[in-house]
């Protein structure tokens, strides 16, 4: 079992508007307002801890703001706005594809696992409003981000076929474009969020029964494995300076959004393989935040979660990001532990 952490960090950096994007150490930072990207992900949190403690306060206060939040962000065509003050003025005339994409992810967790068919019936409608924008999108992880929320939603939304063939076919290019022999992947760098693009093609090969696609996540999810994961511990690509492919992997500084997509891609995988290694590797990224990691520290201060790790110092502040990273990553392992006993 995962020791499960309450919601008490995340409820600290929440208003009655939304999750404030940054903190000082374990105080909220209100200089760089909110953004759709964390009330997105923290919408998704939410949901996922009711499924555990269906009368936590705190979880239902946090979606509803979450939900509103995005209901306020959502433009007339449905599209998302990211960037809010603390004035609650928007900085953006629309947001970045990666927000639209984790906007997409958040209501889709939300359409498949909320019980308040009221709250449901809000988060479909804009879901079902974002769904004719996946197909023009750009960037991998925003398909990536997409498609993971619309196969969460498939049967619920089955007009979105189209969306989840588009991404398919996206991130079917990119790797054809970019794999070789000895690079199993779909970008010629490893950066950030990794793990999220095998996530996608297995998702998107369940709900559309598609092997090919299923075959391709798990087989980039094994190549991103044997490179992250040494030694039994999971050690993510660090953002100075990343990993191209014939170069040197950057091993700092390393972010907890990483381990988050490793946890859940693994969990995807074990629901098509039924491999109980699935699991076990979803612990060991896991266990990242736990001080099992390559600087023998400890990211997680009560219910929140540093803000990334030097080879021998952590970022001290506890932003939305890297609480939100914890939290998933912990009910979401949970999740499955549950349902296979």
């Amino acid at each position: 079992m995962v020791d499960l952490p309450t919601l008490s960090h995340l409820r600290a950096i929440t208003d009655s508007t939304g999750v404030l994007q940054h903190a000082i150490g374990p105080v909220p930072n209100r200089e760089f307002g909110y953004c759709t990207d964390d009330v997105a992900r923290a919408l998704a949190v939410t949901v996922f801890r009711l499924e555990h403690v269906p009368d936590d306060p705190d979880a239902h206060a946090i979606l509803r703001t979450c939900l509103a939040f995005l209901v306020y962000a959502a433009m007339p065509d449905g599209r998302f706005h990211n960037f809010m003050s603390y004035e609650r003025t928007w900085l953006d005339d629309v947001g970045t594809e990666d927000s639209f994409g984790r906007a997409v992810y958040g209501l889709g967790i939300a359409v498949a696992h909320l019980k308040d068919e009221g709250l449901r019936a809000v988060a479909l409608r804009l879901l079902k409003g974002a769904v004719p924008h996946i197909v023009h999108l750009q960037y991998l992880r925003a398909h990536a981000y997409a498609a993971i929320g619309v196969a969460y939603a498939f049967s619920q939304i089955p007009e979105a076929r189209h969306a989840l063939e588009a991404s398919r076919d996206f991130l079917l290019r990119a790797h054809t474009a970019q794999s070789f022999p000895d690079w199993d992947w779909f970008e010629d760098i490893l950066t950030y969020d990794n793990a999220r693009l095998p996530e996608a093609m297995l998702r998107i090969g369940v709900a559309l029964d598609d092997s090919e696609a299923i075959a391709l996540g798990l087989r980039s999810l094994g190549f991103l494995r044997g490179i992250v994961i040494e030694d039994g511990q999971f050690v993510p690509i660090g953002n100075a300076g990343w990993y191209p492919r014939g170069g040197n992997r950057a091993r700092y500084c390393q972010q907890p959004l990483e381990a988050t997509a490793m946890v859940e891609a693994q969990l995807a995988a074990y629901s098509t393989s039924r491999d109980p290694n699935d699991v076990a590797t979803a612990r060991i990224a896991h266990a990242w935040y736990l001080g099992k990691n390559s600087a023998g520290l400890v990211p997680v201060r009560g219910s929140g979660c540093c803000d990334g790790l030097a080879s021998d110092e952590l970022n001290p502040n506890m932003g939305a990001e890297s609480t939100l990273a914890y939290l998933m990553s912990s009910y979401a392992l949970q999740n499955v532990i549950v349902k296979a006993h």
